[in-house]
């Protein structure tokens, strides 16, 4: 059964998005049109709402799209050299928060919130989300 591809203005519905969004993530490289037609009009697959979520959700999060879109073409990502980056820097961070004044302690709680939010975003990326 083969799937059946989006034209922009149909992405954009189903991912409750404008075309000229859908325009933009695909000139940064957040998606990838699946194939053009004879016309020249841009395909997409349907997992490509599932895509636009995920950006949204980290953008909400703070990350640039530059940023969303290099990590989502990097394949070559050493995830492990990441995470051990990242349980380094939350030690660091248990170490400065247990030592630091009440001032620093909100200003620290506030930082790991957001990485809090962050990890619970990564935890919801499908394992199978289509790369370009």
């Amino acid at each position: 059964m083969t799937v059946a591809l989006l034209k922009i203005g149909e992405l954009a519905a189903r991912a409750q998005v404008s075309p000229r969004t859908v325009d933009y993530y695909t000139s940064l490289g957040l998606l990838t049109p699946a194939k053009r037609t004879a016309s020249n009009y841009r395909l997409y697959d349907p997992s490509d709402v599932e895509r636009i979520h995920l950006v949204q959700r980290l953008e909400v999060q703070g990350v640039p799209l530059e940023e969303i879109a290099t990590a989502l073409t990097n394949q070559n990502a050493d995830v492990g050299a990441i995470l051990d980056r990242i349980d380094e820097d939350l030690r660091t961070l248990q170490t400065a928060a247990e030592a630091a004044s009440p001032e620093v302690q909100g200003l620290l709680a506030a930082v790991a919130t957001r990485v809090h939010s962050l990890i619970t975003v990564a935890l919801q990326i499908p394992p199978d989300l289509p790369l370009p």
